[in-house]
């Protein structure tokens, strides 16, 4: 019964119905045990604690995540484990407690260098520098955002790339750093171009106009503005009416 309550479990899950999920994998859950399968329980125990995440209900995810970290740690299965540990963080990370997400993100990053995992190892290197930039540790964070960086170039994420410049860009605009805040946004904004992630780049492009009115230079604030209000149009992203003003502004300004 176990693979067929997994593969009802996916198909809910792909459909978006959360609650019909969980009680498809907790029912996988229950027959693994069952069977004494560990290597399935594993499995099942997290994509529970997936759907639990995804539903809201974080402490039921946390108790998945450490039964199949006990399982993971008995078959020593060092990949898997550090892709538990990064759940566990980013548990913390949801429920407002990042100085718990912490040692979870150190020891997962130990077992990835060894691993030599650098798509992981990107990724994880980019939560720990949001968390360090929440808490204001700047450089510590910028040391963590260009090691995501090196880690996305190795091997050609182009999406992490994307993401790490978007976000090292925000944090050099908090700074007022309007240099090396327009540098990564721009890099930002190629990648997404590449992507073809239009509602991406209007995002960067927004944060872009901030950094030129800023930096007195209405006239590219206005450029990236524009370009922001007509992929707002074709996408009907819910920023089009803000958007609208704040370059009809802009145009009565200048």
């Amino acid at each position: 019964m176990s693979d067929a309550d997994k593969h009802r479990a996916r198909i809910f899950l792909h459909r978006g119905q959360l609650v019909q999920a969980q009680a498809a994998y907790e029912q996988a859950v229950a027959d693994d045990r069952q069977a004494n399968d560990q290597r399935a329980l594993s499995d099942s125990l997290g994509n529970l604690g997936n759907v639990c995440a995804l539903s809201g209900d974080l402490d039921r995810a946390e108790v998945c995540y450490r039964e199949v970290l006990t399982i993971q740690r008995t078959e020593r299965n060092q990949h898997a484990i550090a892709h538990t540990l990064v759940n566990l963080g980013n548990l913390h990370i949801g429920a407002d407690h990042p100085e718990k997400a912490r040692p979870y993100y150190l020891e997962a990053l130990d077992l990835l260098r060894d691993l030599k995992d650098d798509r992981a190892l990107g990724i994880l290197y980019n939560n720990l520098a949001l968390q360090e930039a929440r808490e204001g540790l700047w450089e510590q964070a910028e040391a963590s955002f260009k090691l995501a960086l090196d880690s996305h170039r190795i091997v050609g994420n182009e999406e992490g790339l994307a993401v790490t410049y978007s976000q090292l860009g925000k944090c050099f605009l908090d700074q007022g750093d309007l240099t090396r805040a327009e540098r990564c946004l721009n890099n930002a904004s190629e990648h997404y171009i590449k992507l073809g992630n239009e509602p991406a780049e209007a995002a960067v492009l927004r944060l872009l106009a901030t950094v030129y009115e800023t930096r007195l230079d209405p006239v590219s604030a206005r450029r990236c503005l524009e370009r922001v209000v007509s992929l707002d149009q074709r996408y009907t992203l819910p920023e089009l009416q803000m958007d609208s003003a704040h370059l009809e502004k802009l145009k009565q300004s200048s």
